[in-house]
């Protein structure tokens, strides 16, 4: 007797790499002062330190000094373009820390913009660099641009800064002294620092993971980047970006971090990491602990019970954890950290 049957259509997805296969990791720094403004290294000295530690990549980011670099890059070498915007609860005096601030850097997604985005040609700068503000070349038809300590004003900025076309970061939220519900009312970066080495050498607990998952929870897609602030030698090395381009290109890396092809690191390495189903897995350099932390409570591990070194993991991924990211614990204190993938993207059905 023929017995009807039912067909079950099981859903297929696609293997997705999270961080890409295509190109190659470069070491970046994104967070950088120079003798321009309160640095106590050249533009040029800047180049080789970090040069002489297999970086490719540095940011020029001086206190309200947009200033372009490009002169300083070469086959092995790529300066990126940017400058520090900050504003402060009460008027700035150096080595003052009892007054809250909010900092971020602006970087030029092209190295052909030479115009800054919310600054003043007369007011905001710190004492080391007031006269090098006659180096900024201003657009002449952007008026002078008034700040104060609100969260209207830095949205302004982050809102112009990012359609202007500059990667916009928010900078060590411990420094900053500000409240979770100050920074989660802003808008429009593209990143914020989970890690700032001269903060962190300086003694501020400025190794933020659940900053970021504050973000995350409420509703913000950001990235997260690890950067030196660079001020003086003994901070150069502490945290970088490993960001995976095509090539060694200004604009090429540019779009890399606008795609957040990039993680964090102050020393594991992420050398693979892809979804294929609801299965995603990662792999390391040879590490203590591997972590996938999602938007919910749920929590997955792996590490070896005798000790052992791991050094890759997979772990099943559902809708409802909303997001995953993920922390490599390496040895002596290492880490690395991803950026968050949501799982209304990444478990797209695919037809």
């Amino acid at each position: 007797m023929f017995k009807p049957f039912r067909l079950v259509f099981k859903r297929t997805y696609m293997k997705k790499y999270l961080i890409s296969e295509n190109g190659q990791f470069y070491k970046a720094n994104l967070h950088t002062h120079t003798t321009l403004s309160d640095g106590k290294l050249t533009p040029e000295q800047v180049k080789e330190a970090y040069s002489s530690l297999g970086y490719s990549i540095v940011a020029y980011t001086d206190h309200d000094l947009f200033i372009c670099h490009n002169d300083l890059t070469d086959d092995k070498f790529l300066a990126l373009n940017g400058f520090e915007w900050e504003i402060y609860e009460e008027p700035y005096t150096k080595g003052k820390r009892d007054t809250r601030s909010m900092h971020a850097c602006a970087i030029a997604r092209s190295p052909d913009i030479v115009n800054p985005v919310c600054c003043h040609r007369e007011k905001y700068y710190i004492q080391d660099n007031y006269e090098n503000r006659k180096l900024v070349k201003f657009d002449e038809n952007e008026p002078d641009f008034e700040r104060e300590y609100s969260t209207e004003c830095v949205n302004t900025f982050f809102k112009k800064a990012k359609d202007k076309n500059f990667f916009v970061t928010y900078n060590h939220p411990t420094w900053n002294g500000e409240t979770s519900e100050q920074y989660l009312s802003y808008e429009n970066m593209h990143a914020f620092e989970i890690f700032n080495t001269g903060c962190y050498y300086g003694g501020y607990d400025e190794y933020n993971p659940r900053v970021f998952d504050d973000f995350l929870r409420s509703g913000k897609k950001i990235y997260c980047i690890a950067a030196d602030d660079m001020h003086k030698i003994t901070e150069v090395g502490g945290g970088w970006v490993n960001i995976m381009a095509e090539k060694l290109e200004y604009n090429t890396v540019m779009d890399a971090l606008i795609n957040g092809q990039f993680y964090s690191s102050n020393g594991v390495e992420i050398k693979s990491l892809f979804i294929e189903d609801d299965l995603v897995t990662i792999e390391t350099s040879p590490a203590k602990q591997i972590i996938m932390s999602c938007g919910t409570r749920r929590i997955s591990s792996k590490k070896n019970a005798d000790g052992s070194l791991v050094e890759t993991a997979t772990f099943k991924v559902y809708p409802y954890d909303k997001y995953i990211r993920f922390t490599v614990r390496g040895e002596n204190g290492t880490w690395a950290n991803s950026n968050a993938y949501f799982t209304d993207e990444i478990l797209k059905e695919q037809k």
